[in-house]
């Protein structure tokens, strides 16, 4: 998945970046780890990755996967 990819599903969700962050757990600098993402400044991890893909196929947030 690339940058542009990632941030395109992200939208789709209608999750802001720092939205995500917290849906994930991702704690007060998830916001910005996921900013470094999609400006390719960082890789993407690949469990955020495959997160984002599972979210996007069933379009469910993690919070309703795990009810």
């Amino acid at each position: 998945m690339t940058k542009e990819q990632f941030k395109e599903a992200r939208r789709k969700l209608m999750f802001s970046q720092q939205a995500l962050a917290d849906e994930w757990g991702m704690g007060a600098n998830g916001g910005r780890t996921i900013r470094r993402w999609e400006s390719g400044e960082r890789p993407i991890n690949p469990v955020a990755i495959y997160a984002l893909t599972v979210m996007s196929v069933l379009d469910q947030t993690v919070s309703q996967l795990t009810d």
